[in-house]
């Protein structure tokens, strides 16, 4: 085994920077801010230590550089020119702002495609990463990652809007609870994008299966998405998002579970 690619100081160091500046910077900020900044830098950082172990340390943190790049970008167009998304201002309810924009929201671009990303591989090809993808099957990946991500954001954006007053949308009521019909065909355009040119730049590989830390590793997008699925489920609001994610995101972590299991259990997955 190439235990190289568990041995992760860049990817560990990066998430530990990018963590502790974040809470230092929110520390002055109300304890809702604080909470959020905590649990965006936790998700961040497990999630690219799973991608790390999944992808080798290299790919792991290129992905995490094109998301969080990326992310920024649309957001910051977004919010000053509309583009995306809506026209839209964020508050102070996130904390510290690059430019418009909050530093969690692209930290959440990245975890949310690279769970996106695994588990669209293990529906459509029972494995965790999709080895060497032609145009077709990394298409399909990114669009079916893409739409998990567009799934979760379904309850997540009317939460934000109306509970946590993150942002504030300029067309107050865009066709879906306060929020724009826009924002999702936003939400499906820069999540595709993100996950087709990050499988178009790093060749990702299959994982290797003879280390106890892989099975576990793709086991943590899953967990990120159910702690999603049941927030979302417990205080969505408005109520009716509440059974809205409940089928939106329960139907395809069903399926990643399923798939996660039978990769796991009956090696599906062949090493690199």
């Amino acid at each position: 085994m190439d235990s190289s690619r568990l041995r992760t100081p860049d990817g560990v160091a990066l998430a530990a920077g990018l963590g502790t500046l974040l809470l230092y910077t929110a520390w002055a900020y109300p304890p809702v801010t604080l909470a959020l900044n905590a649990a965006s830098a936790t998700m961040f950082a497990v999630s690219l230590w799973a991608g790390a172990v999944l992808l080798g340390r290299g790919r792991a943190i290129g992905f995490a550089l094109l998301a969080l790049g990326m992310g920024w970008f649309a957001e910051q167009m977004g919010s000053s020119r509309g583009w995306f998304f809506g026209h839209y201002s964020y508050t102070e309810v996130l904390g510290v702002t690059l430019g418009d924009v909050p530093v969690v929201i692209p930290m959440m671009w990245f975890a949310l495609t690279l769970l996106g990303y695994v588990m669209a591989s293990l529906i459509l090809w029972r494995q965790p990463v999709l080895a060497a993808p032609g145009w077709i099957t990394g298409g399909l990946t990114a669009w079916l990652a893409a739409m998990i991500v567009t799934a979760f954001d379904l309850g997540a954006d009317p939460y934000f809007v109306f509970v946590l007053e993150a942002w504030i949308m300029e067309k107050k009521d865009g066709g879906w609870f306060g929020e724009t019909l826009q924002g999702f065909v936003g939400w499906m355009l820069v999540g595709f994008a993100i996950v087709c040119l990050f499988q178009w730049r790093a060749r990702p590989q299959q994982p290797l299966r003879s280390d106890r830390a892989v099975p576990r590793a793709a086991l943590v997008p899953l967990a990120l998405y159910a702690s999603g699925l049941v927030f979302q489920v417990v205080w969505g609001h408005p109520i009716e998002v509440r059974a809205i994610a409940c089928f939106a995101m329960g139907i395809p972590l069903f399926a990643a579970s399923v798939a996660w299991v039978q990769w796991s259990q009956h090696g599906l997955a062949v090493r690199s």
